[in-house]
């Protein structure tokens, strides 16, 4: 067990008032938003209450999360239920494909838990997912939010082959933090996860959060190694403590801070950054396509 610091209940922090929310509104966010709840349709967009729900729905991009919803791993940061996951649905990637053709999604995002327990790491309901998208709906394009599979390559190579527009596995966090905060992953093995992925000649993407105690520099070594890594977008957001059983937030970071990080970003050689406190893995993911 790794010993996270603890806030008391009645110490804990308020969030700053740059973190406040606009309601989702529009026309488009209020079709996607009908067709969710008349067909019953399950995005990471609503389970998850992203803060930037109405502006993602609005420019035709939702998020799915495939192969269940309990993890194999119990990264301090994350809100995702731990365990012994459920068997396989195996029509499951007909019914994400049949989600994104009622929703009429543009740009589609596919995440997952992390599933371990399988041989393949799950990357064949992965690639079936994108192939059935494809077939449903061959306009809509494709973002694959991917675990590192372990580090069994021929696991990623599979999801590969079906050739997403974009591909991105998040860093999450700097190196000096990554035991404390992802306890059963490796900074180097996401590293080699993403170069792998750039070498494949697919455009490779990746994010990390701040506010856990990473100091300037780390952020800056992390840039520089993802770069290395062949990484050309880059999303830092602030992170949120799901509950207090949860890693705390350490350091509520300014919006002027996460401009700095943008333009240090860009200086070294990001095509492109989102920065900002409630940026997120896929926020502006369809920007990420066309105009780089």
């Amino acid at each position: 067990m790794i010993d996270l610091p603890v806030v008391p209940a009645n110490q804990m922090q308020r969030k700053p008032d740059w973190l406040r929310v606009r309601l989702p509104v529009g026309k488009e966010y209020a079709h996607v938003r009908g067709l969710v709840d008349e067909h019953k349709l399950h995005t990471i967009c609503e389970s998850g209450n992203c803060p930037n729900m109405g502006e993602c729905w609005g420019a035709g991009t939702a998020t799915f999360m495939i192969l269940g919803n309990i993890c194999t791993r119990s990264c301090s940061f994350c809100a995702v239920a731990t365990g012994r996951p459920l068997a396989v649905d195996t029509d499951e990637p007909n019914r994400v494909a049949n989600s994104v053709k009622l929703m009429q999604v543009k740009h589609c995002v596919i995440t997952s838990v992390d599933r371990d327990d399988l041989k393949d790491g799950g990357s064949i309901i992965w690639a079936e997912t994108i192939n059935a998208i494809r077939r449903e709906s061959p306009d809509t394009t494709l973002e694959t939010l991917l675990p590192d599979f372990r580090g069994i390559w021929d696991n990623l190579n599979r999801v590969l082959e079906t050739r997403p527009e974009v591909v991105s596995h998040n860093l999450e966090t700097v190196r000096r933090l990554t035991k404390e905060v992802r306890i059963q992953a490796k900074y180097d093995r996401s590293l080699e996860c993403l170069k792998y992925i750039s070498q494949a000649g697919l455009r490779t993407k990746s994010g990390i959060m701040l506010g856990l105690s990473e100091t300037e520099d780390d952020v800056l070594e992390a840039m520089d190694d993802l770069l290395e890594a062949g990484v050309q977008i880059l999303t830092l957001g602030q992170y949120l403590q799901p509950t207090r059983s949860h890693h705390p937030v350490i350091d509520w970071i300014h919006p002027d801070q996460f401009e700095r990080y943008k333009q240090f970003g860009l200086n070294k050689g990001f095509r492109y950054v989102e920065s900002g406190p409630l940026v997120r893995s896929s926020y502006h993911a369809e920007k990420h396509l066309f105009e780089i």
